[in-house]
């Protein structure tokens, strides 16, 4: 695999993952309440909270977190498939 097609796919999932997130959070907030609006809208946090490093005259913020959802799994799994498909 080339470097360009790993940098298209690497760019292909977090955009997937970010539209997935998105698009589940706007179903969900349609949805009346119910099992099918908690499948939606119900997400995990992964990752750790922001840490603040403050130096003398160096201060920096360090910190990563995913929101994963129903949705963002879904589209990045389609994403796989899509390019399992295609390159393979």
């Amino acid at each position: 695999m080339k470097k360009r097609e790993l940098t298209f796919i690497i760019v292909a999932l977090l955009l997937g993952s970010i539209l997935g997130g998105f698009v589940g959070e706007m179903i969900g907030s349609f949805l009346p309440d119910g099992a099918a609006k908690t499948l939606f809208t119900k997400s995990v946090s992964v990752g750790f909270e922001t840490t603040r490093v403050q130096l003398y005259s160096l201060s920096f913020t360090i910190g990563l977190m995913f929101k994963i959802n129903f949705m963002s799994v879904l589209v990045v799994l389609l994403v796989i498939m899509y390019f399992r498909w295609w390159y393979l």
